[in-house]
C-alpha cells in the first residue's frame, strides 16, 4: 500500500468537486446509503485515488477479511475505507468516500479523511446515511437534509439539526469539516423498521432523488426505479400473508397520510412536477 502523502496526491487537480459520503454500519439501514454512493461511483466510473490502512482503523474479528476469486487468482479483501474520483454529466469532478464505520480511532480516522478532502479542494460534502423509523413501505420514503452552515441552509432552504444523542461515523467526520471550513449536507432516509433488511432499493433511490434536488442535476439512475418497485410489491405480498403485519402497515399508512395532508398542496405538486422536468432536460 503507496504512503499516505503518496494517495493524497491523486486528489489533487481536481476544480471544485461534489463529494458523497457514506459508510456501512449503524449509519445505514437497510445499506441504502453505502448502494447509493456504491451507485453512483459504479454508474461514473470512478477510480481509486486513496484508501486508508485498514489495520489502523478496524477489528478483524468484527469485520472480517474476505477470500475472494477462484484457482490462482484468489485474493485476501480487506475491510477499509476508499476515496475515488470520476466525472459526473455535467463534467463536474465527484469525489466519492466510501467504506465501513471503523472500530478504533474514530478521531485520527475522521482527521485523515478531512485532510484527504482538503488536499482534493473539496467545499461541501454530503453525508449521506440511512435510518429506521415508523414508516410504511408503501409511501415515499422520506429523506431528511440539514446543514449546521447558516449559509448552506438558507441557500439549499434547509432546516437546521436538532438531533442531540449518540452518533455514528458521519456526526464525527461532519465536526471535523465544519472545524476545516468544508461546507456539510447531510441527508438521511427513513427505512422501514419491519423490512430493514438488505438491499433497500427504495431507500436509495429516495436519497439521490434528494440529491438531484440539492445539486439540481439529473443523475443516471439505471434500473433502481424498477427494483424499487419490484422491492415494494415483494413486501405487498409478505404482508397479504400476514395479517398482524398487513394491519400495522394499514396504521402506519393512516398516519403517515394524516400528518402529510397540508403538504399535498396543488402548489407542492407542481413544484416537484417542474423541479422533475428540469432535471430530465439535462439528460
Amino acid at each position: 500500500m503507496a504512503d499516505e502523502s503518496a494517495q493524497i496526491s491523486g486528489l489533487r487537480g481536481l476544480v471544485d468537486p461534489v463529494v458523497f459520503v457514506a459508510f456501512g454500519g449503524w449509519n445505514d439501514a437497510g445499506s441504502a446509503a453505502s448502494q447509493a454512493v456504491e451507485h453512483l461511483a459504479d454508474t461514473y466510473n470512478t477510480k481509486q485515488a486513496f484508501s486508508l490502512n485498514p489495520d489502523d482503523f478496524y477489528d478483524y474479528q468484527v469485520n472480517r477479511p474476505e477470500v475472494r476469486g477462484s484457482g490462482e487468482t484468489r485474493r485476501i479483501a480487506w475491510p477499509t475505507t476508499e476515496i475515488r474520483v470520476g466525472k459526473l454529466p455535467n463534467d463536474q469532478d465527484i469525489v466519492i468516500v466510501q467504506g465501513l464505520e471503523p472500530n478504533f480511532r474514530w478521531r485520527q480516522f475522521c482527521q485523515l479523511l478531512t485532510s484527504a478532502l482538503r488536499s482534493a479542494g473539496a467545499k461541501r460534502v454530503y453525508l449521506i446515511g440511512a435510518l429506521l423509523a415508523d414508516h410504511p413501505h408503501t409511501r415515499p420514503i422520506p429523506v431528511s437534509a440539514n446543514s449546521g452552515d447558516r449559509a448552506v441552509a438558507e441557500e439549499l432552504g434547509l432546516e437546521p439539526s436538532t438531533y442531540e444523542g449518540p452518533t455514528g461515523i458521519l456526526g464525527i467526520l461532519n465536526d471535523q469539516l465544519d472545524k476545516a471550513d468544508i461546507q456539510t449536507v447531510s441527508l438521511w432516509a427513513a427505512i422501514p423498521h419491519y423490512v430493514s433488511s438488505p438491499p433497500s432499493p427504495k431507500g436509495t433511490l429516495a436519497l439521490l432523488n434528494r440529491l438531484e434536488d440539492l445539486l439540481d442535476l439529473s443523475l443516471d439512475l439505471g434500473d433502481l426505479p424498477e427494483l424499487a418497485r419490484a422491492w415494494e410489491r415483494g413486501v405487498n405480498e409478505l404482508a397479504a400473508d400476514d395479517t398482524e403485519v398487513a394491519e400495522y402497515v394499514e396504521a402506519l399508512e393512516h398516519q403517515r397520510d394524516e400528518s402529510d395532508l397540508p403538504e399535498a398542496s396543488g402548489d407542492a405538486i407542481a413544484a416537484e412536477f417542474e423541479r422533475y422536468l428540469r432535471r430530465r432536460r439535462q439528460q
